[in-house]
């Protein structure tokens, strides 16, 4: 049980990231994805950001939920597929905008 709330603290922490980069708030960000992007971009780059991150958030709650319920299969096929999404969202976002991802 304690397990599961760990997952609820870091999957909630993730969302309100999430939410605080979609408002143009990316200065949770490492400094070299800050500096790369233009700043008519910021709120583009922090919603993609953002998505990508709530995301993520969501599925480790997901998967938490289902693990409780002893889903073990359900709850690891919910995080590949949140985590793959979330990042490629997130990757897509470093690309356009940063140029790259380092």
């Amino acid at each position: 049980m304690e397990e599961f709330i760990i997952q609820i603290i870091i999957g909630l922490v993730l969302i309100i990231i999430g939410i605080c980069n979609m408002k143009g708030n990316i200065s949770l960000l490492h400094s070299y994805h800050r500096k790369r992007v233009k700043k008519e971009d910021v709120i583009p780059f922090g919603k993609k950001v953002g998505i990508g991150s709530i995301i993520i958030g969501i599925t480790i709650i997901l998967a938490g939920v289902f693990t409780i319920f002893n889903y073990t299969n359900i709850s690891n096929v919910i995080l590949v597929i949140g985590f793959v999404t979330g990042f490629i969202i997130i990757f897509y976002a470093m690309f356009k905008y940063n140029k790259g991802i380092f």
